[in-house]
This record gives structure tokens, C-alpha cells and sequence, in this order.
């Protein structure tokens, strides 16, 4: 499974483009330990150094889903200013989306891959030369083509042609969703800054479970009581 992710400072200040690069820092930290491959698609520098505007991740693997549900939403991280020492405010908040590029995983039908034999050239003897060994792989639908010519034999020359071409298409994929990503930025005028899913705290930016305790929950029902019986 793929998902990705886009973290964002809401066009924020600079605390707040420091708190996506410690976000993106942490995310890819964990989905590691969870065997989930990232993949960096974007960074927005922002003005100060070690600061992203933004950053877009996209995550593989069987644990994706469950993984971003404990990420997409508000994150809170409570300190103080490294930039401007006097400032009062301790709250600071970026937002975590899942990005819909309209792109599935890229699956390649061997239908739409056609391969001819030619002669290979440089050295190896009168053998490379005189026998159509090399191959060239060519994906139909984009007419995208590579040539394989590392081995004698024609076979394994079609093997490493096919895998050269996929981690081509591959690569060109990534390309396109990185040049859409950057195009989109509406994603940065909308920041929710309530009910944060994660809050991290302090210069190391520990995290910080929020939960409620019985006793407030019981103050809670109190209240709800006495409101359905006109107390208050």
C-alpha cells in the first residue's frame, strides 16, 4: 500500500517551519522501525536555516494505513522561540494531509513491453559483435526504451533490460508527482488549529501523550448532570 503525506507550517513563521523539519525527522524515524519504505518527494526550505515551509513523504508498505492515521491532522509542539528570544507565545502548530495525486503503485504488463535483439558494440571479442546479444526494452504506452548489453547472453541481457526499464518508468512517475506537488500549495492556507493529534514539547521535541484522567472525565458528567436536571 502507498500513501503520502505533505507536512505543512500554514505558511506560518519560521517556529513552525522548524517544527515540519522535526516532524519529518520523527515520521521517517518510526515508519523505518515499522519496515515502511520513505521516500522524500518535496522539501520547501524555509528562511531559516534547518526550517522546511513544507515537506511531502510517501510511505510503502503493509502498515502504511495504520501508520498515517496516527499522524494526519494537527501537531502541537509546546516551546519557546529559538528565533526570537523575547517572544511570549509557546503554541505552536503544523498540519499533516494525505496528498490524492490520482497515481496508483506503477504496474507494468509485459504486454506493453517490446524487445529487439541488436548487436552489441565496444569490447568482448568477435563474439559480441557478430551475435544480436544486446536488447532493447521499449515500454509501448510511453515509448520509453533502454538497452541492455552487460552480458553474452541475450536472455539475461532481456532480464536486466525489463528491470532498468520499470526502475525507469519508476523514476519518471516520482518526477511527475514531485513537479505536481510543487504546483500545489492550497494545502498551506488551511491549517486546523484545535484537538492536535500528536503534541511534542520542549528543544528535543519529546512527545507528549494527551489524555484525560478519571477524575476530569468524572468532573465532566457532573457538569452534564446538572445541566439535564436545569442545576446550572
Amino acid at each position: 500500500m502507498e500513501k503520502i503525506l505533505q507536512i505543512t507550517s500554514g505558511r506560518g513563521p519560521a517556529e513552525c517551519c522548524w517544527v515540519v523539519a522535526q516532524v519529518l525527522k520523527i515520521m521517517i524515524e518510526e515508519a523505518r522501525g515499522k519496515s515502511i519504505v520513505c521516500t522524500i518527494l518535496h522539501r520547501e526550505k524555509g528562511v531559516e536555516n534547518t526550517t522546511l515551509l513544507s515537506a511531502t513523504v510517501q510511505l510503502e508498505g503493509d502498515n502504511v494505513k495504520e501508520f498515517c492515521k496516527q499522524w494526519i491532522g494537527t501537531i502541537k509542539w509546546i516551546g519557546h522561540s529559538q528565533f526570537r528570544k523575547d517572544h511570549k507565545r509557546k503554541n505552536w502548530f503544523v498540519g499533516v494531509n494525505e496528498l490524492d495525486l490520482g497515481n496508483e503503485i506503477l504496474h507494468i504488463s509485459d504486454k506493453d513491453i517490446s524487445y529487439q535483439a541488436i548487436r552489441s558494440g565496444g569490447p568482448g571479442g568477435q563474439h559480441v559483435n557478430k551475435v544480436s546479444t544486446a536488447i532493447r526494452a521499449t515500454h509501448i504506452p510511453t515509448n520509453i526504451s533502454v538497452l541492455a548489453s552487460d552480458s553474452r547472453s541475450q536472455l539475461n541481457n532481456k532480464k536486466l533490460a525489463k528491470e532498468r526499464l520499470i526502475n525507469l518508468l519508476k523514476l519518471e512517475q516520482l518526477n511527475s508527482k514531485k513537479a505536481k506537488i510543487k504546483e500545489d500549495w492550497q494545502n498551506h492556507n488551511s491549517l486546523e488549529r484545535g484537538n492536535p493529534i500528536k503534541t511534542f514539547t520542549g528543544s528535543d521535541f519529546k512527545s507528549r501523550k494527551v489524555s484525560k484522567t478519571y477524575k476530569s472525565k468524572r468532573q465532566s458528567l457532573k457538569k452534564d448532570l446538572r445541566g439535564m436536571l436545569g442545576d446550572e
